[in-house]
């Protein structure tokens, strides 16, 4: 079979597609024929160095992916041969503390395929039952990839972090980006006003296009001042945000009192200032979120089923083509998901 292959850290040069054995199904995995995957910027940080994180090369590239069930166990009745599953990337010991009571996504032994160990972007992968999940109906094998990883992640952020109500509003920074993006689209979706902010003008307008309310140009813009604008001096109740420093300060002071900021990265770096003193006198709620749960992981494909959401795909390449997707990425320059299509097994 063909995987895309890290052979060593660096530029796409470290990058191959190898041609190697189609895995054997254990006990208690479902083999699995991919279809497509998506990039996350995981993918490059694992490429350039993985540092913090302990895996060992060669390592099958990809944490999203979405295929067709080739192989149960006998006797196994939630998943059927022939059937469409998006993976679920987080692969838990069930044992821990944070198992136990149901939040796994802080599982002390944790590891994710893509990172720790051999991910999706590979003909065929052999996963736990566990982590494989039924497509949504209206979705195709690349929108449905898209959901573990962006979609999880502003789902966690938004409902069982933030806590976000329908009559809220909502600021997400960088509308570009696929977590930025999928919060945009959840947060519209339940009714909640949504402003969006970016560097750049057509992201802006698609953004628009697809369901903001209001959009600020935050290299052109104030975003704290026009916030207050729209407001009527009020401030939002929710911040999403994974740039970190370089918009941190705005980001605080777009808050109402007792406004929630939820943050899922660092891009620009990790170390703002922490404005306490704005902390306690207008007692904000600072939330880190990474990921999400399995459960939460059944509740978002349940939920973008029953309101047909569909992840905005900037394109999509061909397994071959996975430095030129690679090379998309990091350009910066797309509007929703980059696509990796696996060829035909």
């Amino acid at each position: 079979m063909k995987s895309v292959i890290i052979t060593a850290h660096g530029g796409n040069e470290v990058v191959e597609v190898r041609e190697g054995e189609r895995p054997r199904r254990r006990p208690g995995e479902v083999l699995v024929r991919i279809e497509a995957g998506t990039l996350n910027q995981v993918d490059l940080y694992m490429r350039n160095s993985g540092a913090g994180i302990t895996h060992e090369l060669p390592l099958v590239m990809g944490l999203d992916g979405a295929g067709v069930v080739e192989e149960v166990e006998e006797g196994e009745t939630r998943l059927a041969v022939g059937q469409r599953v998006v993976v679920f990337p987080n692969l838990t010991c069930g044992r821990c503390e944070f198992c136990q009571r149901g939040d796994d996504v802080l599982c002390t032994r944790m590891k994710l395929m893509g990172e720790h160990v051999d991910g999706t972007f590979a003909q065929w992968i052999s996963v736990p039952v566990e982590n494989l999940f039924p497509i949504p109906e209206h979705l195709d094998f690349v929108q449905a990839a898209a959901m573990g990883v962006n979609y999880l992640t502003a789902w966690r952020m938004l409902f069982t972090r933030a806590q976000l109500k329908p009559w809220e509003t909502v600021l997400v920074f960088g509308v570009g980006g696929g977590v930025s993006l999928a919060a945009m689209q959840l947060a519209r979706s339940t009714g909640a006003r949504v402003i969006v902010t970016s560097r750049e003008d057509d992201k802006l307008e698609k953004a628009l296009a697809l369901g903001a309310h209001e959009a600020i140009n935050s290299k052109t813009q104030d975003v704290a001042k026009t916030v207050m604008a729209l407001t009527g001096k009020r401030g939002v109740d929710v911040v999403v945000e994974n740039v970190g420093e370089a918009v941190w300060s705005s980001a605080m002071k777009s808050l109402v009192r007792g406004g929630r900021l939820v943050t899922c990265g660092a891009t620009s770096g990790d170390q703002p200032p922490a404005d306490i003193k704005r902390i306690f006198i207008r007692q904000l709620q600072i939330i880190g979120s990474t990921s999400g749960n399995a459960s939460e992981f059944r509740e978002l494909l349940a939920y973008v089923e029953r309101h047909e959401i569909t992840p905005v795909i900037d394109s999509v390449f061909s397994l071959e083509s996975i430095h030129e997707a690679l090379d998309h990425l990091e350009s910066g320059g797309r509007m929703g998901k980059v696509g990796l299509r696996l060829p035909p097994a």
